[in-house]
């Protein structure tokens, strides 16, 4: 629509002339319920009284509303033609005074792709269930307002919605809900603190609700109860652990308040899982929402709880970070995000039984940071973000993880203490308001002494990667005579050089076997080569390690001697962040391009089932498939699979019974599959011929049972694929089950098959956003290449037009999952090469997706000829 993408330059423009007094927002969503007309679109009511101020009266302004019907317009009591003043996404305000009511009484549509109120209807008891997701700027498809993240204000909500609901906002209600007229029920909640459009949130349905509170004594000898709730859908109750959600929430809350200095100021704290939800959560203050795949339905690996506790802590620190004090632009994004990342890992490891959080955050969340920052599309951790596009496409690993691993590199740099009383100031100076770079980084200085601009430019305002790589001469003695680390940028477009603080550790083998850290040293790394002059004079180390502890944000490299003792003794370093941090260097450079990955594979072999930290195991399987599918040459790609397989299922038959490890080698082991032995074998345990001791194949394990049989065609004995399917589904008649249905469907290995699911979600948007990712996973499947090869074409004819008729959420979805990475040979890198060449004037945000499914392809590319060339060695060698 005209104007929908708003520009950081109209925001400023925006923000200079207006500011917001208060909203009072009604909506009616009773018609989320019944039947509507075939063909119609389904739609609530929403009336809007805004009051704010303009600085220069007569200056000419806008509102933002995307609605299906609007019905009247009133500025200051005049009636505005809305054919007039309203283009599909603003309302033009003309003759501004200097105090100003704005009422607007529009019908706004129930979304089915998770982005502004979503509607979901629960198949296993035909329920029906309403949340919001506003992030970046969907408020506006719900109700009038002015979406920029600067202009904070107020907000009342009332909600009228059917008999027996639970609704949940922001606040608390002013008092029971009321009988409405025409039936249902009215609820009407206080006024917020002053918040952010996008951070506003109402919640409604027939949830089941567990209920919960918080005390703390404060330092004025007055207490905070916080009243607690958790909700999920009804036909979910029986799953939901809501007692550990409470936990770990009291844990956080008594950390933060401890470490922030600053009473939680929202009043309640719902946490609500919901349905078909696009993202892992939203911080709304009073009324955090989460993915409902939160409430496991089955077994799960400690992982699992460890990651929700994660993203709990993630969104509570939020309430501090970003609710309390909000960027002035989505340009400091980070100063939310990049500080709700760094703090879910602190608190957890601080505070809750999740001790490994630290080596987590090594091993999966810096991994996204490093993918992220080594593509085309990289950019500083402070981004330009042009418009509301640009805000969309950076919600991404670099504005997350980078920028959390940054924060770790600051603590280090400036101290613990100095940082967090950092914090501290920083509330207490801009409670309720909006910051830029600039506030932060003064606060500090005050604190910590250091020059933090010119750490800023180094580290939050360049983007990239720097390698970080021991240089050690011995003496005759086989000591130690000096030891450097050598910094370089692998990427000539971004040359820049960093200072790190980094402590650089020295390991040997013990007479055990067990290698072992025997000497640390902590230094300042800057510029092209650092000698750490501690470490002179100690013994010969089998291996040494940089970055020990993972104090900074780096691509980890090592010497000759480091290299051969991991290919050897990789699963003898005993300390598990060690380990990890190894097994991290591996990955990063087998994805460079300097590891073969038969090699790679051929670690993960020997050594992944030594694996302790049952989440960097589940990371190996992750990266042994991305290996196996995308980097080793195709001509060995066969023989690995099947000897990843046979790996599998020793390991699934040697781990302990009923463990997370256990359940994680069967998933591994039903992806690898493929020899008539595996697929009987998953059949087995499919229909219960089988059995492992220990390994309890409940309802989630049999549809990824099930999953890997259909790509395969390998449907149960005396069955077929489409009859398998549809009794699983029988057996599982929920909402999960028809996700898992969908995906089951669109991966059999048929080309009808995928025409037709081509056809359903690029030639249709009837799906939901859910059925969209599922129908999408189906689709692609690495042993279909094939049949697959056929779309690559239509692909790229039909990305403009995705990217025009789609919404933003789901366009990103659908270039991204359907680029044909698959396709991984010459033609499709100039396929790709020639669209992008011919499009030059594709809307930036559709090029940039095309251009990092290219970067992707380009890697693989360059990584099967590694392994190529060390296949090729490997046989002339043998020939000698």
């Amino acid at each position: 629509m005209p104007g929908e993408n708003l520009s950081r330059e109209e925001a400023r423009e925006r923000a200079a002339v207006l500011s917001v007094d208060r909203y009072d927002v009604a909506l009616d969503v009773r018609s989320a319920v019944g039947a509507v007309p075939d063909g119609a679109v389904r739609t609530f009511r929403s009336t809007t009284v805004i009051d704010f101020r303009c600085a220069r009266p007569g200056v000419p302004s806008f509102a933002d509303l995307v609605a299906t019907e609007v019905a009247s317009v009133r500025l200051n009591g005049r009636e505005l033609d809305p054919a007039k003043v309203y283009d599909g996404s603003r309302i033009a305000l003309d003759g501004l005074a200097e105090r100003n009511t704005l009422v607007v009484d529009a019908r706004c549509s129930f979304s089915r792709t998770g982005e502004g109120l979503h509607r979901f209807e629960d198949p296993e008891d035909g329920e029906v269930y309403l949340y919001t997701q506003y992030e970046p700027a969907d408020a506006r498809r719900v109700f009038a307002n002015f979406e920029q993240p600067d202009l904070k204000a107020p907000f009342t909500f009332q909600v009228t919605a059917p008999e027996g609901w639970t609704v949940l906002s922001n606040a608390e209600p002013q008092d029971a809900p009321a009988a409405a007229e025409g039936g249902g029920t009215t609820t009407r909640f206080r006024p917020t603190l002053p918040i952010p459009t996008y951070i506003t949130a109402v919640v409604a349905g027939p949830y089941h609700v567990e209920h919960d509170h918080y005390a703390r004594a404060l330092d004025d000898r007055s207490t905070l109860d916080i009243p607690l709730s958790a909700l999920c859908r009804r036909s979910l109750a029986k799953h939901f652990d809501a007692d550990e959600i409470f936990t770990v929430t009291k844990q956080g809350l008594d950390f933060y308040h401890d470490t922030f200095g600053y009473p939680y100021p929202w009043g309640k704290y719902d946490q609500a899982f919901v349905p078909e939800y696009n993202i892992g959560a939203m911080e709304n203050p009073g009324c955090v929402t989460f993915r409902e795949e939160f409430v496991f339905r089955g077994k799960v690996t400690r992982a699992s709880y460890e990651h929700r506790a994660s993203v709990v802590l993630h969104e509570m620190a939020h309430m501090w970070f970003g609710d309390l004090v909000t960027m002035r632009w989505w340009d400091d994004l980070w100063l939310k995000e990049s500080f709700a990342d760094f703090m879910a890992a602190f608190s957890q490891v601080a505070a809750t039984q999740y001790t490994e959080g630290w080596i987590t955050f090594a091993n999966r969340r810096k991994g996204w940071a490093y993918h992220a920052d080594q593509l085309p599309s990289t950019h500083p951790v402070v981004a330009d973000i042009r418009d509301l596009e640009d805000a969309k496409l950076n919600f991404d690993g670099i504005t997350y993880s980078k920028g959390a691993a940054v924060l770790k590199q600051l603590v280090a740099y400036v101290g613990q203490d100095a940082f967090f009383e950092a914090a501290r100031r920083y509330f207490r100076r801009h409670a309720y308001g909006s910051t830029e770079l600039a506030d932060l980084l003064s606060v500090l200085s005050e604190t910590s002494g250091r020059d933090m601009p010119a750490w800023s430019r180094a580290w939050l305002e360049t983007a990239g990667v720097n390698s970080l790589t021991p240089q050690v001469s011995y003496g005759s003695d086989g000591r130690v005579v000096e030891l450097a680390v050598l910094q370089g940028a692998d990427d000539p477009a971004r040359p820049q050089l960093r200072p790190h603080r980094v402590a650089v550790g020295l390991y040997r083998r013990m007479p055990g076997g067990a290698l072992e850290r025997f000497a640390r040293a902590e230094t300042d790394v800057a510029g092209p080569q650092t000698v750490v002059a501690d470490l002179a004079g100690q013994p010969r180390p089998d291996l040494v390690l940089v970055n020990d502890d993972d104090l900074t944000y780096c691509k980890v490299r090592f010497d000759a001697d480091s290299l051969d003792t991991l290919r050897a003794h990789l699963g003898d370093l005993s300390d598990p962040l060690a380990r990890a941090l190894a097994w991290s260097a591996v990955w990063s450079m087998t994805r460079d391009g300097l590891m073969p990955a038969g090699d790679y594979l051929g670690l993960v072999l020997r050594f992944a089932g030594r694996e302790t930290d049952i989440g960097v195991l589940q990371s190996l399987h992750l990266q042994a498939r991305t290996a196996l599918t995308r980097y080793i040459t195709p001509e060995r790609r066969a023989s690995a699979a099947t000897e990843l397989a046979q790996g599998a299922v020793h390991e699934l038959r040697l781990a302990e019974p009923g463990s997370g490890h256990q359940l994680a080698w069967a998933r591994f082991f039903a992806s690898m599959a493929t020899s008539p032995a595996d697929l009987q074998l998953l059949r087995g345990l499919l229909d219960g011929s089988a059995r492992i001791d220990g390994l309890a194949v409940d309802q989630e394990l049999r549809w990824t049972l099930l999953g890997a049989l259909t790509a395969q065609d390998a449907a149960v004995a005396g069955s077929t694929a489409d009859a398998d399917i549809a009794a699983e589904r029988a057996r599982d008649d929920t909402a999960s089950g028809h996700r898992h249905e969908v995906r089951c469907l669109a991966a059999r290995p048929s080309a009808e098959v995928k025409e037709r699911v081509w056809a359903d979600v690029v030639g249709s948007d009837a799906l939901s956003n859910a059925l969209v990712e599922a129908s999408i996973a189906g689709f692609v499947q690495a042993g279909q290449r094939e049949l697959l090869a056929a779309f690559t074409d239509r692909y790229f004819a039909a990305l403009e037009d995705i990217w025009a008729s789609r919404s933003i959420e789901i366009a990103m979805a659908v270039v991204s999952g359907l680029f044909p990475g698959l396709q991984d040979r010459r033609e499709t890198l100039e396929a790709t090469d020639a669209w992008l060449a011919a499009h030059e004037d594709a809307a930036p945000n559709l090029r940039r997706l095309v251009l990092e499914g290219r970067d992707d392809l380009a890697r693989a590319l360059r990584a099967q000829e590694c392994d190529a060339r060390a296949a090729e060695a490997a046989r002339s060698g043998a020939a000698l």
